[in-house]
């Protein structure tokens, strides 16, 4: 795995850590099943935990919640836009998890152009790490910011290494 790519957790994830707040793992469109969400993985300490940002194109939907944050409390750092595949996304930071390379099923690559893997542009990856990293460090201090229990899945993994 590595940091700056795009990859799809593998089903045994959801089933080891089971957390009726992590984002669901397939998405089935007239019975056939689709790998969802796509995350974005980072590492933001020296270990063999990456943090995976899962990304949407449901841009409007997280238009309105970021937008109603803003609102709400002056700032929206928990979902992010930027461009993936030249399409508008949306970086939801509130629904990052912690994972290992163990849970990875694959890469996300354009297949069309001989397998070459997704990636975004360096200047946006760099704020979109900074954000989530601040996140992180918020929960840490005891802000609840992101849905899924985090830390408590952290702890498992680091258990499992």
């Amino acid at each position: 795995m590595q940091k700056g790519k795009f990859y799809f957790l593998e089903e045994r994830y959801f089933l080891d850590f089971p957390d009726k707040n992590l984002m669901k793992n397939k998405e089935s469109v007239d019975g056939i099943s689709y790998d969802r969400p796509c995350f974005y993985a980072f590492q933001n300490e020296q270990s063999e935990i990456y943090w995976m940002i899962p990304i949407s194109s449901k841009v409007e939907k997280y238009e309105k919640i970021h937008h109603k944050n803003i609102l709400k409390y002056g700032i929206s750092d928990t979902i992010i836009f930027g461009n993936v595949l030249n399409q508008r996304r949306a970086f939801l930071i509130q629904n990052m998890c912690p994972v290992t390379d163990r849970y990875i099923e694959k890469e996300y690559d354009y297949s069309f152009l001989g397998h070459i893997p997704v990636a975004i542009e360096p200047s946006f990856s760099g704020i979109l790490e900074e954000k989530a990293n601040l996140i992180l460090a918020l929960v840490r201090r005891g802000r609840k910011l992101i849905f899924p229990d985090v830390l408590k899945i952290e702890k498992m993994l680091l258990e499992q290494l």
